[in-house]
């Protein structure tokens, strides 16, 4: 198996392969542009600073005052205490629930109807925790309670080009600015106030410390209770012009490192509580600070000026390297509209999803499933870094696939499966949390050989063979074996039971899925690729598989979810959620047993049928990457842009009926689709847009 060394290496051709490029396009003009620029705070979807790991989010103020936005990062991470139900009080008294599977009783990770509260805790842990809440503290003179609606000449800037936040705004005619940057290396926020109110009446800012209750699955918009103070401890360690104050919640301990320039005083506010209020000498109208997050006592001499340099440098360099799109804004409203997405996801991806582990739906900005992140979503979270040439970004978190392998290969071996069955809903340790979906689910499965391929096009070199090698055969060897051979059709079926990608069906219903065979044929078969290309042969059961599975199931000339489902276009349940089946053709390069006359019957059906309304996420995107290898940019276009796939003013993407904003698959997707329409596949070498478009792009990777 190759080591972590190995994976170092390849981030690092990866990185050397990852040059600026030489543009054409006004970047840094056409970037801020789309600087925000607001005049009041955003419940749901805060402007935010961060670095991919760590990403604290603000209201009109550049800090928390009036609104308890989330500072989250990778590693913050908490276990609530064990149930005391007898025999329910340890994970080892968790144990799955047996389903019949093609004859033989099987272990799958799901709620036991007889140990709810275990099964709930393994659900519920670990969750992210929020790790505190910055905002101004209104001084000495009995303000009292001041809110948003007091301010006058609110005005904030978002400057995406530097990834700093610069706020304005006059109380009683006292004019407050205040400077807010992440540092792109730390967990650190760094903070300028300036105000004569800093010097006259004690202006401040105050740091407060939530508890975490694991209780929701959702917790959005504000992570964390703030008023459950007995539940938790915090304690300071003072040194000259700074502290450290550690906080316990339970078993997990963190600290944030606190320094100020010039002279300012640290106190708690009062001992039962978490807040602090750190406020400067009546000499100065400034008060300038960071405070960096880590799990231990860290010892960094990072200053305002330091961060707000080091943001300077990176976020330049960021946009000037891989791929860029300039669209005729000036002359289109869809083509600004469009543009507009872009370049805002770019920044948020940057911010929520560039981490050292794969993201979560909602990235940094609040707490979905509990903060977990879902393998099947690896794809839609980080494909589009490799198309755009972010190879560095990608690298991060792509090594989850190492990482989770003994899980996988355990996964596996106790269901009777031989290989790597990679799980879902997902905390940092690979452990899978229980569900019937997550662990029925399989579309994650093909997912490494998609990246290993992408990956070995643009390094066809002995390290990425190597990289990837051991993933590939574990998850082929599981793929191989979980297919069941079926004497009577003489072909091999996937499933009952599962769920597919829609995730609408009946499990012990579901088999041959329209989009998993097509998957499973594209995995084996890069799989059996990747063998012969280190001079081997590929195990016979592999490609016996890939050639053998059965046809994709059709219904009057269409083709349907999955084999044997009843009257599907006119059944209102299966013509809503993600329409997975259109992936076998855009997603994925066309298989050779597609027919294109039924698959475009397909597509006209869902459109007819579909219910998207209560469609997110990914869904237009994918439509818009079908449309576009169809030779439909204007649908293509329509899709990114549909009234059912919104991205509000911050540039958030609205997670619509059924998950709270943002739901970042919309913008990852959207990325993915534009990449896709820019730099073509094979085949095709692009681009495709709208007649009259007049687009300039340059450095997008070729697809498959």
């Amino acid at each position: 198996m190759p080591s972590i060394q190995l994976w170092g290496k390849a981030l690092l051709l990866l990185f050397v392969a990852s040059p600026f490029v030489e543009s054409k396009i006004d970047r840094k003009s056409l970037v801020q542009q789309y600087n925000l620029k607001l005049n009041h705070s955003h419940p749901y979807s805060p402007v935010q600073v961060g670095n991919g790991n760590f990403a604290f989010g603000v209201d009109i103020t550049g800090l928390q005052t009036f609104l308890p936005h989330n500072t989250l990062s990778s590693w913050g991470w908490h276990n609530s205490s064990l149930p005391s139900t007898p025999n329910q009080t340890s994970p080892t008294d968790y144990t799955g629930v047996d389903w019949w599977t093609h004859g033989r009783l099987v272990n799958y990770e799901q709620p036991d109807p007889a140990k709810k509260d275990i099964s709930q805790w393994m659900i519920a842990n670990p969750h992210r925790i929020n790790l505190g809440r910055i905002g101004l503290w209104w001084g000495n003179v009995g303000r009292g309670n001041v809110s948003e609606e007091q301010l006058s000449d609110k005005y904030q800037v978002l400057d995406l080009w530097e990834g700093v936040v610069a706020s304005s705004f006059s109380i009683d005619g006292e004019e407050v600015l205040i400077t807010t940057v992440a540092s792109p290396e730390t967990d650190t926020v760094a903070v300028n106030i300036s105000s004569t109110l800093v010097r006259t009446e004690g202006l401040g800012i105050y740091l407060d410390f939530p508890y975490a209750s694991g209780k929701n699955k959702f917790d959005a918009p504000f992570v964390g209770l703030y008023n459950a103070t007995s539940n938790h401890t915090t304690s300071t360690q003072y040194r000259n012009r700074g502290a450290s104050i550690t906080h316990t919640l339970d078993a997990t301990t963190y600290v944030a490192d606190i320094a100020w320039e010039g002279y300012a005083r640290l106190a708690r506010l009062h001992e039962d509580e978490h807040k602090y209020i750190l406020a400067a000498s009546q000499n100065f109208e400034t008060l300038t600070f960071r405070v960096t997050y880590s799990p231990q006592v860290v010892n960094i001499s990072s200053t305002f000026a330091t961060v707000k340099d080091e943001a300077a440098t990176w976020w330049p360099e960021y946009w000037s390297r891989g791929a860029f799109v300039s669209l005729p804004t000036a002359t289109n409203s869809s083509a600004n509209e469009l543009q507009r997405r872009i370049i805002l996801s770019q920044y948020l991806l940057a911010v929520n999803e560039a981490g050292k582990d794969p993201p979560q739906e909602s990235g940094l900005v609040n707490n979905g499933w509990y903060g977990k992140f879902h393998l099947e979503m690896v794809f839609w979270h980080l494909m589009h870094w490799m198309f755009w040439g972010k190879w560095d970004l990608y690298d991060r978190s792509i090594g989850v696939y190492e990482r989770f392998l003994p899980t996988s290969f355990g996964r596996a071996k106790n269901q009777g499966y031989e290989g790597a069955r990679l799980g879902k809903m997902s905390d940092p340790s690979g452990r899978s949390a229980p569900g019937e979906i997550n662990s029925l689910l399989i579309w994650q499965q093909p997912h490494p050989m998609y990246f290993a391929e992408m990956e070995y096009r643009n390094f066809p070199t002995t390290q990425t063979l190597q990289k990837w090698d051991h993933i590939l055969t574990g998850v082929a060897d599981f793929m191989a074996t979980y297919a069941w051979w079926n004497s009577t059709t003489g072909r091999y079926d996937l499933g009952p039971p599962m769920y597919p990608v829609s995730e609408n069906t009946n499990p012990n219903q579901t088999v041959n899925p329209t989009f998993e065979l097509a998957y499973w044929r594209f995995g084996l078969d890069i799989a059996a690729k990747w063998q012969v290309r280190q001079n081997k042969s590929a195990p016979e059961q592999w490609t016996h598989v890939r050639d053998n599975l059965a046809p994709f199931p059709t219904e009057d000339d269409t083709y349907v979810t999955y084999e044997g489902i009843p009257n599907m276009w006119s059944t209102p349940e299966y013509t809503e959620d993600h329409p997975g089946l259109v992936g076998i053709y855009g997603w994925l390069p066309p298989d050779s047993r597609l027919n294109m006359t039924i698959f475009n019957n397909t597509i006209a059906k869902v459109h007819e049928t579909w219910n998207f309304p209560f469609s997110y996420g990914w869904d237009f995107p994918l439509l818009a990457i079908t449309e576009a290898r169809r030779g439909d940019a204007e649908r293509a276009v329509q899709q990114l842009l549909d009234v059912n796939n919104a991205f509000d003013e911050v540039g958030m993407p609205v997670g619509g009926t059924r998950v709270p904003t943002p739901y970042f698959p919309s913008a990852a997707g959207l990325l993915l689709a534009v990449a896709m329409m820019a730099g073509g596949w094979d085949g095709f070498e692009g681009p495709v847009w709208p007649e009259g478009w007049e687009v300039e792009s340059e450095g997008f990777i070729r697809g498959m």
